[in-house]
């Protein structure tokens, strides 16, 4: 599908899917009856299982994997990688201690390949085909986790990944309030997405060329939407949220909502999946 007049072509995706039923619900609600092209999946959560015969029942949603080395559960057990989780296989919540931790402790390098090596795994026997790729908190662009994956891209199956550069100029003009977040997190992932930039484009891996969302932590709401459409810079956008139907509601009925649909139809925006791209 060749981009419009504009330039840009639009994913709606969805991070979390997998991660309880209200996430699964919202994912479903949004791509029936709303914008939602994608969806990134979390294959070591309770709705994990849920949410495959979901996707399969629904085979337009565009299913990813949404790795996960913080802030969740593990494939793999303690005895497998006692330096990543707990006696109960959870990583540390604190993605800031991760990070560092990650980085500097060269002994956890195994054993974050084996974890994501098993995440993998379980993503293939689902049967289900890979539409992308991304991290959970965006740790697929951390250095250490960013490397294993370049270096098993092949072997994985790695062919279209989340390159997280939302822009923060854009951002300053559309919202306000959270100045030390949205700044602190868009400096951050310039370097890492500019970083990351030369090794997708050796491996041939596709990415959209923006990606929105970071900058409006659980605010990707209708009034946000309205105002991002028409201002969007040229080229193929992900504009990611975490819809469900409980405590991120704002960011599913943004989804759904007429007039960010018609909005989407006036301004000639195809909506594409990663596969598409």
């Amino acid at each position: 599908m060749a981009p419009p007049e504009s330039g840009s072509r639009l994913i709606f995706n969805a991070d979390d899917f997998g991660r309880s039923e209200s996430i699964n619900e919202a994912v479903i609600q949004a791509h029936r009856s709303g914008l939602l092209t994608t969806a990134s999946l979390m294959v070591n959560e309770d709705a994990f299982e849920a949410a495959v015969e979901m996707a399969r029942l629904n085979p337009r949603l565009g299913v990813g994997l949404h790795l996960t080395l913080i802030c969740g559960h593990s494939a793999l057990g303690h005895d497998k990688i006692p330096g990543l989780v707990n006696e109960q296989g959870e990583f540390t919540d604190n993605p800031v201690s991760a990070g560092f931790r990650y980085f500097f402790e060269k002994g956890l390098r195994k054993e974050i390949e084996a974890e994501l090596e098993a995440q993998f795994r379980k993503f293939r026997a689902t049967g289900l085909s890979l539409d992308h790729v991304n991290g959970h908190l965006h740790m697929h662009l951390h250095p250490a986790v960013f490397k294993i994956l370049m270096e098993h891209a092949v072997e994985w199956g790695i062919s279209r990944m989340r390159w997280t550069r939302d822009p923060f100029w854009l951002n300053a003009r559309l919202a306000s309030g959270r100045w030390f977040y949205r700044g602190l997190h868009a400096a951050i992932y310039q370097v890492l997405s500019a970083k990351a930039l030369r090794c997708l484009e050796e491996r041939g891996i596709k990415h959209t060329a923006w990606v929105f969302g970071l900058l409006q932590n659980e605010e990707v709401d209708q009034s946000y939407l309205l105002k991002l459409l028409p201002a969007l810079p040229k080229g193929d956008v992900e504009i990611y949220s975490h819809p469900s139907t409980s405590r991120y509601k704002n960011e599913l009925d943004a989804l759904v909502s007429p007039a960010v649909l018609a909005l989407v139809q006036k301004l000639n925006l195809p909506l594409i999946r990663y596969q598409d791209l």
